[in-house]
């Protein structure tokens, strides 16, 4: 093989060697937005005993700091889109992150009940905006051989959101007072927002995207059985996640300086169930959703019948990260499969029925909680998984049969 001559090897001053690490680095700045946005948004999950308790609201009624910003975010991720249409996404990321910021030192600030969920008001529009336009931006970002990758950074800023955001957000507010982990969070959102508007290149849409071809989106098949999907695997997760602080505390027996490690070995799971499935994802994204379901249904019901018992119970919420872990990138995957050519309407769609589950998860976690217990709420959150796996095995074998697009 001939030796490459001097003039043909990249340089540290070659502009496309410059280009590919400012590209990477506007891909990581847009992964630390998805991270932002998940850890703001999950951050109640780990301080919702002293949230609740300093605020004089029930545990049950603790699941409305994760259902109001959902139920909002699923309504702002299409409309988001429809709106911004040809406007810079680099700006539009931005002005968002700014809100983000103000929302968290609301929450700092919440004297009651009613206003920390003023200020989660704010929040629900963040999510929705942030995941509907972070969604489509690797294939703009980088070349097209390295979309997978980017995507998989991008959507890896909610399994990250997990192994460090919830955890240090406990161990913050077990040092600190949770008003101090939303403070942290705020000077977080300030500094992702500053690094995007100096990394991230401008981003213009080619062209809008109106209500009408939104909702065409609806007559995809592959489409709708994604969204179904989404909308029961994320519903059946949230309804046992948002409790897991007082499930690890109340029913394992685990003490308060447990909580941030075993939320940390929790994530740190779902970090690696994110990079195993993402690669498997992209080439049989129907397969690894099936695993999923599978999966995530024996981890919750073996919970709800052995987790009073301590090392089953640190075993199984490990497990369970793992699994779920998969769940965000191998639905994008899905989604991007499904509608090649409009990508960001269907990660609207996706983002929408994503935070839907987690308003339809935490909001029927309430009464399930406070009138059956933790223990029944876990098979309520089972039984939910029943659906998506057998809508995906049923595709699985329509795919044998009739040879659809992907399996």
């Amino acid at each position: 093989m001939p030796r490459s001559t001097p003039s043909s090897t990249p340089t540290r001053s070659d502009p496309l060697v410059r280009t590919s690490r400012r590209a990477w680095l506007g891909v990581l700045a847009v992964g630390l937005a998805t991270f932002s946005v998940v850890t703001t948004e999950m951050l109640p999950v780990g301080l919702l005993v002293p949230i609740t308790g300093d605020l004089g609201v029930s545990v049950g009624e603790g699941g409305l700091m994760l259902f109001v910003p959902a139920i909002l975010a699923a309504l702002f991720a299409p409309l988001v889109v429809v709106a911004a249409k040809r406007a810079d996404r680099r700006w539009l990321l931005c002005g968002l992150l700014a809100l983000l910021t103000g929302a968290n030192l609301a929450s700092a600030l919440a004297p009651s009940m009613a206003w920390f969920l003023a200020a989660r008001v704010l929040v629900g529009v963040c999510i929705g905006g942030i995941w509907a336009i972070a969604g489509g931006l690797a294939s703009r970002i980088v070349p097209p051989q390295a979309v997978g990758t980017a995507t998989a950074i991008i959507f890896g800023g909610v399994a990250v959101a997990s192994v460090l955001g919830v955890p240090l957000g406990a161990f913050i507010g077990d040092l600190a007072g949770w008003r101090s982990a939303f403070g942290a969070m705020a000077v977080l959102c300030a500094a992702v927002l500053l690094l995007i508007g100096v990394v991230l290149s401008p981003l213009p849409a080619a062209r809008g995207l109106s209500a009408r071809q939104l909702a065409g989106q609806f007559s995809n098949p592959a489409v709708r059985l994604g969204l179904l999907v989404t909308l029961f695997l994320v519903a059946g997760h949230f309804m046992a996640y948002t409790f897991v602080r007082p499930l690890l505390q109340s029913q394992a027996g685990f003490g308060q300086e447990w909580i941030g490690p075993l939320l940390f070995a929790y994530g740190a799971a779902g970090v690696a169930g994110n990079f195993v499935a993402g690669p498997a994802a992209a080439r049989h994204p129907g397969g690894v959703l099936l695993a999923i379901a599978v999966a995530l249904l024996l981890t919750l019901a073996l919970l709800a019948g052995l987790g009073h018992l301590r090392i089953a119970g640190g075993v199984l919420l490990v497990a369970w990260g793992l699994a779920y872990g998969g769940v965000s990138v191998s639905l994008q995957a899905w989604m991007m499969r499904a509608a090649p050519d409009a990508v960001e309407a269907a990660t609207a769609l996706f983002v929408a029925m994503f935070n839907l589950g987690i308003a339809a998860g935490s909001l029927l976690g309430v009464p399930s909680v406070d009138a059956l217990g933790l223990r029944a709420n876990l098979s309520l959150a089972a039984a939910c998984m029943l659906l998506p796996a057998g809508a995906l095995w049923w595709w699985q074998q329509r795919a044998r049969e009739d040879g659809p697009a992907f399996r």
